[in-house]
């Protein structure tokens, strides 16, 4: 799942590869992409890291390969384009999220994209922004596209807040989450905070600390003791209303 901008840089950063044979700085990233620092670039780097699109090379200076190259919809392929060809034009983004369908169906009717679902829990509204309390009403239920989540448990929560924005998470998206209490660094969780607050960003382990950081320039990291952070979670899906 590719937010506008992480689209963007995988298509410049495949580009220039093509163009020079090694991958472009991150100065150069930030200013083909407009963007005001270099953090930001280094946050759309580790997200396609993370969605297996990129690779970094860490025993080379600025050694960015691309694994799975953007096509022409803009929805990125296992398979990458041939080398010796010349580049595509950018190509149009679209957003890789799953559309709701609001379409009246008769009760005992389901079609056929529907038998391929499974209901999950959802637990109400999680804190993108400031942590709030976990809300757990287990009555309220979603389907989910079973091709959205693999082994484990399963539950959904719907975002509230602007925080994780430049992850491609917005007010009132569902986020399914895999319920777990591990994560590794720069993977975006369910933390629960103090046993009573909930919140949604990506987790940084620093020694005896764990800092919750956000996606969004305007918010900041909160760093806490790591005996006051549980994972409840890692995200792996993401489903979005039109």
């Amino acid at each position: 799942m590719l937010t506008r901008k992480q689209h963007e840089l995988l298509v410049y950063i495949d580009q220039y590869l093509q163009k020079t044979g090694c991958s472009p700085s991150f100065e150069e990233m930030k200013d083909a992409l407009q963007l005001r620092s270099k953090s930001g670039i280094h946050r759309l780097i580790s997200a396609l890291e993370e969605r297996g699109f990129l690779v970094r090379r860490h025993h080379r200076a600025r050694a960015l390969e691309v694994i799975r190259a953007p096509n022409k919809t803009g929805v990125a392929t296992s398979g990458e384009s041939p080398r010796n060809e010349a580049p595509e034009p950018a190509p149009s983004f679209t957003p890789n999220v799953i559309r709701g369908d609001f379409t009246p169906r008769l009760p005992g009717v389901r079609a056929a994209n529907d038998a391929a679902a499974i209901e999950l829990p959802r637990y109400g509204r999680i804190a993108a922004g400031l942590p709030i309390e976990a809300l757990r009403d287990q009555a309220d239920t979603i389907e989910v596209p079973v091709t959205l989540i693999g082994s484990g448990e399963h539950y959904a929560l719907e975002v509230a807040g602007d925080s994780m924005i430049d992850a491609g998470i917005l007010d009132g998206d569902t986020v399914i989450i895999r319920r777990s209490d591990t994560a590794e660094n720069g993977q975006i969780v369910v933390a629960l905070v103090d046993e009573n607050e909930v919140t949604l960003k990506r987790i940084r382990r620093r020694g005896n600390s764990i800092a919750l950081e956000p996606a969004n320039e305007r918010h900041e990291t909160r760093i806490f003791p790591a005996d006051r952070v549980r994972v409840q979670g890692r995200l792996i899906a993401l489903m979005r209303n039109y």
